[in-house]
């Protein structure tokens, strides 16, 4: 089926046909508009999408580049994205870099080998040059999850999160307090970490640095940094994690010692994935709206491709109280004050 053959069908001109198939079918009515659609979607008619992004020199598609799809907190945020450009008839394609900087430059490449109309990037790193060759091509884009200085994003208030956090567990009555912080390179691991001990040091008890342990953000990376925290010869009565990923992990390293949440360590993870609220002791988090982050980073890019003026959107943070930390609210504790 074609527009030629729609159009004879019809009896109307093929041009207006083209247009009433269009994303903005401008000069024809809506009742008219419907009446072609209608015939194309029982005719089985499909747009040549190759031959229309030469005549408009774009895809309609959009690259989308995370450290890994496996991870739930980046698969959500994708969701967001990938709903968002649907409503506004684009298509995604998806890249995992697993958090190299190396890989991150050939993955740009293959994207941009593909002709993406634009790029969201969720795996920003203060290690990485990915940022300045994104500058170089020229291709709009925008960072979601994490930031870096002077650049277009839509995350979540990572220092405020981090400070929930500290300021839940002081109000439990936890003074000595560990750490896993995720990677120092992400802004998430950075700023969620900073507010903690930030808001720990103005309340008269700062955070040792061998109290901070830097990790992945996936559950071996939090089971290694907990034991390492929970061997400390003087254990921390409470453990804040930078992902719900690493909670978990933590939570493991909890069970090979014979600890319970919140027993012995109460436990604060961060994002507030669903297996948060399922595990055997649910766990305290701190809710990050990822689908949303998702969705606001594709409609900011949208923008910034139309030559609109846009500015980077930072999400608030709340704290989701469950039983790892809600359990046991003591004041004094064996392994510290």
């Amino acid at each position: 089926m074609t527009l030629a053959l729609l159009a004879e069908e019809l009896g109307v001109h093929v041009s207006t046909v083209s247009r009433a198939l269009s994303e903005d079918p401008v000069g024809v009515g809506g009742e008219t508009v419907e009446k072609i659609r209608d015939l194309a979607r029982r005719r089985g008619y499909r747009r040549n999408v190759a031959a229309q992004s030469l005549r408009t020199g774009r895809t309609r598609m959009i690259g989308v580049m995370v450290p890994r799809l496996t991870d739930v907190v980046m698969a959500t945020i994708y969701e967001g994205i990938d709903l968002a450009a649907i409503d506004a008839g684009y298509n995604t394609v998806v890249v995992n870099t697993q958090d190299r900087p190396e890989l991150q430059r050939s993955r740009l490449d293959l994207m941009l080998s593909r002709g993406v109309d634009g790029i969201i990037v969720a795996d920003s790193r203060s290690d990485s040059n990915l940022i300045s060759h994104l500058e170089q091509c020229g291709v709009p884009y925008v960072l979601v999850a994490r930031r870096m200085p002077r650049q277009l994003s839509v995350t979540t208030d990572d220092l405020l999160g981090g400070r929930l956090a500290a300021e839940h567990l002081l109000a439990m009555g936890h003074h000595t307090v560990g750490v896993v912080a995720g990677d120092p390179h992400a802004s998430t691991g950075a700023e969620r970490t900073l507010g903690f001990r930030r808001t720990y040091e103005a309340a008269g008890h700062p955070v040792p640095d061998e109290y901070v342990v830097p990790s992945g953000f996936d559950v071996a990376s939090g089971r290694s940094a907990g034991e390492q925290l929970l061997t400390l010869p003087r254990r921390p009565t409470a453990i804040f994690a930078a992902s719900d990923l690493v909670a978990v992990g933590v939570l493991g390293a909890m069970r090979d010692l014979e600890l319970a949440a919140p027993k012995d360590v109460a436990v604060v993870g961060f994002n507030d994935v669903d297996l948060a609220a399922q595990l055997p002791v649910p766990l305290t988090t701190i809710h990050s709206p990822l689908a949303e982050m998702g969705s606001k980073a594709m409609r900011l890019l949208l923008g910034l491709m139309e030559g609109k003026r846009v500015r980077s959107k930072v999400l608030r943070p709340t704290l989701q109280v469950r039983e790892s930390t809600a359990g046991s609210p003591r004041r004094q504790r064996r392994h510290g004050a």
